[in-house]
C-alpha cells in the first residue's frame, strides 16, 4: 500500500482554475474524506475528487470507465466527469458534475423511491458481468453467513451489556438457517457493494435521484447490495425494492441478514474502539437492518430451495 497523499486547499484552487478558467474561480469547501478520496464541492454545481494514493487512482479510473457502462441500465443519475487526470504525479483526480438533493442518510424514501431502487437493481443485474470485468471490475466470492453469525454472537452480547440490543434477537438466525441463505451458484451479478445511505442521491419528494461511489463495485453476490439498502433505507424498504426487482425469498433474506451481522459488529467495534464520532449513524443502521419484515415470519425452507432465485 503506497503512502497517502492529502491536497491541500491551495492545490485544489489551482488545479479548479486551470480546469475551470473562465468560472471566476468558484467557491471551494471541503466535502470530508469520502472513502478513499478527498472531495471537494466546487461551486454548486461540481465535485472535485481527488485521489490519494495509486491504489485509490487505479480505482477511479476503473470507476469512470463502469460508470459509462453502468449508466445506460440503471434509471437514475450518476455523476459525470467533465475533467479528469493527475493532480499529482502518478495520483489522479476527477471533476464531476453535482447530482442535486441530499443524502439518503438524512433524507427518506418515498414508494417511488423505492421503485427508483428497484430499478437500480435490475438494471445492475443487466450490466454485463465480463463486459465489466474487461474493465478490470473484480470477481468477489460471498460471503459466508454462517461465519458472519459466529462473529454477531459476542457483539450482540456485548451491545447486550451495553444495553444497546437484545442479544435473543440473533437466535432468529439458527445455524441451519444460515446454511440454507447461503448464495447460489451462478447467482453473481454487478454489484454496487457499497450502496449506503452516502451514497444514495434522495430529493425532497423522496425520489432517488443518483447514486455515488462506485470505487468497490464488483462482480459478486446480489445480496450485498440488498443489504447495503437495508443499512440505508430500512429492511422493510430494502426488501420491497428487492422483490420489486424480481429478487425472492432466500437472496432477500440473506441480505438482510448480511447487514444485521455487519451492523451488530460495526456499532461493538466502534464502542470498544472508544471512538464516539460515528455512534450515532452506526445506532441508527443497526435500528434500520433489524427492522422486522413479513417475509421472515412467512418464508420457511424446508429442504433447500424456496423457489424463485
Amino acid at each position: 500500500m503506497t503512502q497517502a497523499a492529502t491536497p491541500t486547499a491551495d492545490t485544489v484552487r489551482r488545479l479548479v482554475r486551470s480546469l475551470l478558467p473562465d468560472s471566476g474561480g468558484p467557491a471551494i469547501r471541503p466535502a470530508g474524506e469520502g472513502g478513499e478520496h478527498s472531495t471537494w464541492f466546487v461551486g454548486s454545481r461540481h465535485v472535485l475528487r481527488l485521489a490519494p494514493d495509486r491504489d485509490a487512482s487505479l480505482k477511479q479510473r476503473r470507476e469512470l470507465r463502469l460508470r459509462d457502462l453502468v449508466r445506460p441500465h440503471i434509471g437514475v443519475a450518476l455523476p459525470a466527469s467533465i475533467a479528469h487526470g493527475e493532480w499529482a504525479s502518478g495520483l489522479t483526480y476527477t471533476l464531476d458534475t453535482l447530482i442535486p438533493g441530499g443524502s439518503g442518510e438524512r433524507h427518506d424514501v418515498s414508494a417511488v423511491g423505492e421503485a427508483d431502487l428497484a430499478g437500480l437493481l435490475t438494471g445492475l443485474r443487466e450490466v454485463p458481468a465480463r463486459q465489466a470485468e474487461t474493465l478490470g471490475v473484480p470477481h468477489t466470492a460471498p460471503r459466508s453467513l454462517e461465519e458472519l453469525r459466529a462473529a454477531a454472537g459476542p457483539a450482540a452480547e456485548q451491545l447486550g451489556a451495553a444495553d444497546e440490543f437484545d442479544p435473543a434477537r440473533l437466535l432468529q438466525l439458527t445455524a441451519p438457517a444460515a446454511l440454507q441463505l447461503a448464495a447460489q451458484p451462478g447467482s453473481a451479478v454487478l454489484v454496487h457493494h457499497d450502496l449506503t445511505g452516502e451514497h444514495l442521491v434522495v430529493a425532497a419528494d423522496g425520489r432517488v435521484r443518483g447514486v455515488l461511489g462506485w470505487a468497490e463495485t464488483a462482480v459478486g453476490d446480489p445480496a450485498e447490495d440488498i443489504a447495503g439498502l437495508a443499512v440505508a433505507v430500512g429492511a422493510p424498504a430494502a426488501v420491497r425494492a428487492a422483490t420489486l426487482a424480481g429478487y425472492g425469498a432466500r437472496p432477500c433474506l440473506r441480505g438482510l441478514w448480511l447487514a444485521r451481522c455487519d451492523a451488530l459488529t460495526a456499532l461493538a467495534d466502534r464502542l470498544r474502539s472508544g471512538d464516539t464520532a460515528a455512534l450515532p449513524l452506526l445506532r441508527t443502521r443497526l435500528v434500520r437492518s433489524w427492522e422486522p419484515i413479513l417475509l421472515e415470519r412467512v418464508t420457511e425452507f424446508r429442504d433447500g430451495t424456496d423457489g424463485p432465485p
